[in-house]
């Protein structure tokens, strides 16, 4: 597949620009405070379109796309699910998050959750640090590969590049970055590419509906492909509906809870009173851009019908039928940075559990502060290389894989980070089991087709986690626990 000289260009710049950014911010690097949370000092428009940009992945603009592409209308209650997500997230958790994790000086959510029961025993705290490491590390590896594979099929549909090359080059330029300028560099290439994405969001299923003559004759070219393509309701009713339709979309919002990457800029936002500024920001760019990316699928099936072998590939294929070459590239771009602004917010997330929850607390807590600068780039490799290895093993869907990850790290993170947050009777007891419920129901409901079809994965697990953690938080329950709870939970 030969490629237009003027989209080649474009996509260079905008490459050219990423790794820019990495050797700017390098610079910044002195602490490893400044290359996990650049040093809490994020004004709330970096910190929103940050936390949006890096919350959508490939997702955003391949997976949702080709979910819409495959099965209609029915997808819009992700899109429902989704803005309820970040807009509770931003209301429950980043003013309370932001201000415990200062006052306790934690730089990571394993951080947090053992300096917040810092009066339970020694070896308990220790298992809620472990724990979360080895859930970061299990759900993460996997959702950074998700991203290299989304970056290879789209090198592939747009370059004709083989997608394993297309792998590579992608994970490459995420490493480099990411490994020279930390979170500072994440969060300034976040910005353009979060702006980018909503604006290929919005802008191409417009153009779509106007050359296909209006919305009328989009749904004349959509009627052959069923009524229940057409519906919110996928052609069900009843429990079929209720729980096989719109529960299992509008969950996605639950993951939103427990997702460190997107934790962590709440934690790195430079003030507490900017977090109601970054919550409008982050609002805005939900409904101004996501109702566009389920409708980039709808606009293709209008167009092209059902003919597209892999329904992931159909927004770069719509920005290449429709647009002139470098608005096309731009646009591409747009993707490509859907999946970047995504892995490189989890590699340092996988980062911060070896260098800070490992090798800082566990090992060496007196560690000069440029070796562990040091240390966080060559984990930042390695981490890249574990993920490019699984990137090239997997036969899944994107929007599979991304639904595993965002489920688990949703349901073992969310429901206790929340309660530890805001109720004062949670324990580090309750934790434990929330974050292992949430972690092993995900594991066994996944691979449990009769599960599966009974009730949603991500509403499951979380509901499980939740419930976990709430009654095992009752029995375990004392005076004792108020002396920590009282000063960090009323926020």
């Amino acid at each position: 597949m030969s490629a237009d000289p003027s989209l080649l260009i474009g996509f260079a710049i905008y490459l050219i620009v990423l790794l820019v950014c990495g050797l700017a911010a390098s610079r910044l690097m002195k602490r490893l405070d400044d290359f996990l949370l650049a040093g809490r000092r994020l004004g709330p428009l970096s910190a929103a379109v940050s936390e949006r940009a890096s919350g959508e992945s490939a997702w955003f603009l391949l997976g949702l796309p080709g979910a819409a592409y495959a099965f209609g209308f029915n997808q819009f209650w992700s899109v429902i699910g989704i803005a309820f997500g970040v807009f509770a997230s931003w209301s429950l958790i980043a003013l309370a998050l932001r201000r415990q994790t200062e006052a306790l000086g934690a730089l990571t959510i394993p951080d947090y959750f053992e300096m917040r029961f810092k009066d339970s025993p020694l070896p308990l705290r220790r298992t809620l640090r472990l724990l979360s490491m080895a859930i970061i590390i299990l759900f993460y590896t996997g959702y950074v590969a998700a991203q290299f594979v989304g970056g290879g099929k789209i090198l592939n549909a747009t370059f004709g590049i083989d997608p394993m090359w297309g792998i590579i080059i992608g994970a490459i330029i995420v490493m480099l970055y990411t490994m020279l300028g930390g979170f500072l560099a994440v969060v300034w290439t976040d910005v353009v590419q979060g702006l980018m994405m909503a604006g290929v969001a919005v802008i191409l299923p417009i153009v779509g509906i106007i050359k296909l003559g209006g919305p009328t004759n989009l749904v004349a070219n959509l009627e052959p492909l069923g009524e229940g393509f057409l519906t919110m309701n996928a052609g069900k009713t009843g429990s079929a509906f209720v729980f096989g339709v719109m529960l299992g979309s509008l969950s996605w919002g639950f993951g939103y809870f427990g997702q460190p990457h997107l934790l962590t800029r709440f934690m790195a936002i430079r003030k507490p009173t900017d977090v109601r500024k970054g919550m409008l920001i982050a609002v805005f760019w939900v409904l101004a851009a996501y109702w566009g990316a389920a409708l980039i699928g709808i606009v293709a099936a209008g167009t092209f019908g059902g003919g597209i072998e892999d329904p992931e590939m159909v927004m770069p294929l719509l920005a290449r039928d429709l647009m002139p070459g470098w608005i096309a590239g731009i646009m591409i771009a747009g993707a490509v940075a859907a999946m970047m602004s995504t892995a490189d917010s989890q590699l340092l997330v996988i980062t911060s559990a070896m260098v800070e929850d490992l090798y800082v607390r566990l090992i060496n807590p007196k560690a000069p502060a440029r070796r562990l600068v040091l240390f966080s780039r060559i984990a930042t490799v390695a981490a890249s290389g574990l993920a490019l290895i699984l990137a090239f093993g997997s036969k899944e869907l994107i929007f599979d894989m991304v639904a595993y990850a965002w489920s688990g790290l949703g349901s073992s993170f969310g429901p206790p980070l929340l309660l530890a947050l805001r109720w004062k009777k949670t324990t580090a007891y309750g934790v434990l089991a929330g974050m292992l419920g949430g972690t092993i129901s995900n594991i066994v409901w996944k691979h449990t087709s009769v599960l599966n079809e009974g009730l949603d994965l991500k509403f499951a697990t979380f509901l499980i986690s939740f419930v976990l953690t709430v009654v095992v938080s009752y029995l375990t329950y004392s005076k004792t626990d108020d002396r920590l709870a009282g000063s960090s939970s009323h926020t």
